[in-house]
């Protein structure tokens, strides 16, 4: 069995970012697997701009961003094997797939970062109720087939959700002549980033429907029209508020799910997120297995997927290095308004400042963050206001975390 010393499972952003980061460190001998045709992962499709304002100073489309990585990784000659599905890995770290090129192999690692990226929800997971008609869509399909393909999903379009990739395609179909006749939030807030709702809907005129959802689909072989109706704050729908729209296309941006179905199979544990438990290094609670990206938790924003898939790499230099810390955990836990924090533990004798990163349940104005262990206050600062569609960032220095013998909790309260 041939054996590599890192196999990086995912070739966008964050797997790239990992193998790069990993050559930096001194790994020479990676190997990155793609199932599609080329690097670059979901931002191929995503012709839009706005990517890389961190990480570049620039604003770049997607393809853009994800070649300048893909660049990288050509110039550093870190290997790669393209149209290529993992179909199993094991906790020993042997890795199974299937090329075009090489067949099927196995190989052993002596570690793996899981940079597989997420799916989203289609109209099962959300139990759509009506006609099993064509033109019920996801956005990242809708998006896929528009901007590589050429094909346009539909005239007349109704989206339900307001994930950032249905705003965009808002957008993105009426510039190409598309009616877009308006989007429905089934929760009372946007889960898009406020900046996609201005720039996508406000600028178009295009119609932004809070606490409604879809009651039916109709339609025989198309679709040929939704009822919307709105829903009370247990999110059930109110009967009397139907309202009829003629449409041929649903567009669905109803979330997205890490995906990782390789993970779940060696019994890895999984947090909140639906994503692997991390400690500081990105590495699971498998020993030599690391996650990162939106495999891990779901991003708002790629150059956090990119510094994301850094660490990652980073850590895993250091396994296999055996340079990793060794000592025990301090656990750190969300309060009651937040959703979840990556990440979910902390060794006592890391070296390194931490970034933490969580995201709130619901709206808060006037908030205030806090970052506490026991009645020890770490960390304070107030923010005017913390939305569940963008990610926080908090970094905390190595000093602040030195001798910690409680677990850390994450708070983000009103004033």
């Amino acid at each position: 069995m041939r054996h590599v010393d890192l196999v990086i499972i995912g070739g966008g952003c964050a797997g790239m970012a990992a193998a790069i980061e990993a050559k930096h460190q001194g790994i020479d001998d990676i190997l990155i697997l793609e199932k599609n045709s080329q690097l670059g992962g979901i931002l191929d499709q995503c012709i839009h701009n706005g990517f890389g304002l961190t990480e570049f100073k620039e604003e770049l489309t997607g393809p853009e961003y994800a070649s300048r990585f893909a660049k990288q990784v050509k110039e550093l000659n870190i290997p790669y094997l393209l149209n290529t599905y993992v179909m199993e890995i094991t906790k020993e770290k042997h890795v199974l797939f299937a090329s075009k090129d090489e067949g099927v192999e196995e190989i052993e690692a002596t570690a793996i970062v899981m940079a597989t990226g997420c799916y989203e929800r289609n109209a099962g997971a959300i139990q759509l109720a009506g006609s099993r008609c064509a033109g019920v869509i996801t956005a990242g399909a809708a998006q896929r087939y528009l901007n590589i393909h050429g094909y346009m999903c539909g005239k007349n379009i109704v989206i339900l959700g307001s994930g950032d990739i249905g705003l965009i395609m808002a957008r993105r179909l009426t510039l190409e002549g598309a009616n877009v006749i308006c989007v429905c939030e089934l929760m009372p807030y946007s889960n898009g980033l406020n900046r996609n709702i201005a720039q996508c809907l406000n600028d178009y005129n295009i119609p932004l429907y809070l606490s409604t959802t879809i009651k039916e689909v109709i339609g025989k072989k198309r679709l040929e029209k939704v009822i919307l109706t709105k829903v009370d704050e247990k999110l059930r729908p109110i009967e009397g508020s139907e309202i009829e729209l003629e449409c041929d296309t649903l567009i669905l941006s109803v979330g997205l799910i890490p995906y990782i179905s390789l993970l779940e199979n060696i019994d890895c544990p999984i947090s909140s997120t639906k994503g692997a438990i991390v400690n500081e290094d990105m590495e699971t609670g498998i020993p030599g297995i690391f996650s990162c990206g939106n495999c891990l938790h779901v991003h708002d924003v790629v150059d956090f997927v990119t510094d994301e898939g850094r660490s990652a790499g980073l850590g895993a230099s250091k396994y296999i290095k055996g340079l990793s810390s060794k000592g025990d955990y301090i656990k750190v836990i969300p309060s009651d308004n937040v959703s979840y924090v990556v990440p979910q533990n902390i060794h006592k004798d890391t070296s390194d400042d931490v970034t933490l990163k969580f995201r709130v349940r619901t709206p808060i104005k006037n908030a205030v963050i806090e970052i506490v262990s026991g009645d020890k206050v770490i960390y304070r600062m107030n923010k005017i206001a913390c939305i569940p569609s963008e990610m926080n960032l908090i970094k905390i220095s190595n000093s602040k975390l030195a001798n910690l013998e409680n677990d850390i909790c994450v708070k983000v309260n009103g004033r």
